[in-house]
């Protein structure tokens, strides 16, 4: 099984990929929504052109064709994406395979295509997105800890830096994060500090 570093941004375009890696980040998610595809390539083939040069690892979310078209090596999926992706071909080109998972049932789906790492979220309340979902809390993530087995465990939703310690204390391998970071006043100096928070982390 993988270990994931504990800090994981996730961002919306190739050009926040460009302005966190050089601060040392390891790992970083491109999440594009509604974009036409050919805006989707671009942005993928930008952003693991900054990876590859700056050796941090590229997770794309959803798309996971253009993922394999344009040699990307991780993926995440969310449940209805799990449902539509050809695992087969994800696999079989060696890809690691990230899934979104919100409650028991999903954690069953996602748990019979072993992946690589498992995201319990929103852990607290989150305005990014429209979750049906109500925030599952720190006790949720040591119940997932426990059910995943040697699996890393990704936490998401309404995650700052304030709260990183309770979710890594939880049994969270990686901490994921959007608004914390993309939405601060000063993201870098948001970003380094995660990175200086975390650094001691497992």
């Amino acid at each position: 099984m993988i270990t994931l570093p504990p800090f994981y941004p996730i961002v919306d375009s190739a050009e926040w990929v460009g302005r966190l890696a050089p601060l040392g980040i390891e790992l970083v998610q491109l999440r594009l929504k509604a974009q036409p595809p050919e805006v989707i390539r671009r942005e993928v083939h930008a952003a693991l052109a900054v990876c590859r040069w700056q050796g941090v690892q590229l997770v794309v979310n959803d798309h996971w064709q253009i993922a394999l078209d344009e040699g990307a090596e991780f993926i995440h999926l969310g449940q209805q994406d799990l449902l539509d992706a050809d695992l087969k071909a994800i696999r079989g080109r060696g890809m690691r395979l990230g899934i979104s998972t919100h409650d028991h049932a999903e954690l069953d789906l996602a748990l019979a295509v072993s992946p690589d790492y498992v995201a319990l979220g929103p852990i607290y309340a989150t305005t990014r997105k429209q979750m049906p979902w109500a925030p599952q809390g720190l006790s949720r993530i040591a119940e997932w800890k426990r059910l995943i087995g040697d699996r890393a465990l990704v936490a998401i939703g309404g995650i700052t830096l304030e709260r990183a310690a309770g979710c890594f204390d939880a049994g969270a391998d990686s901490i994921a994060t959007i608004g914390d970071v993309t939405g601060h006043a000063d993201p870098l100096a948001r970003a380094a500090a995660w990175l200086t928070a975390t650094a001691a982390h497992p």
